[in-house]
């Protein structure tokens, strides 16, 4: 089996599997990180470390997201398998997984710089406040993170599931074609 970089008509290549899987463990990751973080009392030695990597593994998907979308605007997709139905829910879900990643880092970054402070990146770099300028801006962006990384998750756990339905119910290349494998 050869390992192409790019798409083909049957199956996705090298970049487009790992931006998948890698930001897939990245999301699911941060979000159980977010769940555990949030229920950090003070005195907890994980109190100020949590959210520090909670942050820093958020800049990363945000990174990895803008590469993920050039990369797919400017390579093709193997052909579409399933139903029209299902085909055209699974692009409505793509475009608002892009959505929902980019309204999740806004929204994160809003709660970090709520008091002027900047991101910074597993202190490598600093990503500057530029924005503080409403009343009660981190519980807000806060309240606003908490529903759509649920709704994110929810969305993605419909993903998976669907996947697995093509795998074993429809058994089409689906699934298979994401790890590399044509028909």
């Amino acid at each position: 089996m050869s390992i192409q970089l790019r798409n083909s008509q049957d199956k996705y290549g090298l970049v487009a599997m790992l931006l998948h899987w890698g930001m897939a463990i990245l999301i699911v990751g941060l979000f159980a990180l977010g769940t555990y973080m949030v229920e950090l009392d003070y005195y907890d030695p994980w109190y100020k470390q949590a959210p520090d990597l909670h942050r820093s593994f958020g800049v990363i998907v945000a990174g990895l997201m803008i590469y993920r979308f050039g990369w797919r605007l400017t390579n093709s997709r193997p052909r579409e398998l399933g139903e029209t139905w299902e085909r055209r829910i699974a692009a409505w879900l793509h475009r608002l997984f892009y959505i929902l990643i980019a309204a999740i880092v806004v929204s994160g970054y809003l709660i970090t710089t709520a008091d002027g402070q900047p991101v910074l990146v597993f202190n490598w770099f600093e990503i500057p406040a530029t924005y503080t300028g409403f009343e009660n801006q981190e519980d807000i962006a806060g309240e606003i993170h908490e529903w759509l990384t649920t709704t994110l998750i929810v969305l993605v756990s419909l993903h998976a599931l669907a996947a697995l339905k093509h795998h074993f119910i429809n058994r089409d290349s689906t699934l298979r074609r994401m790890f590399g494998s044509a028909d």
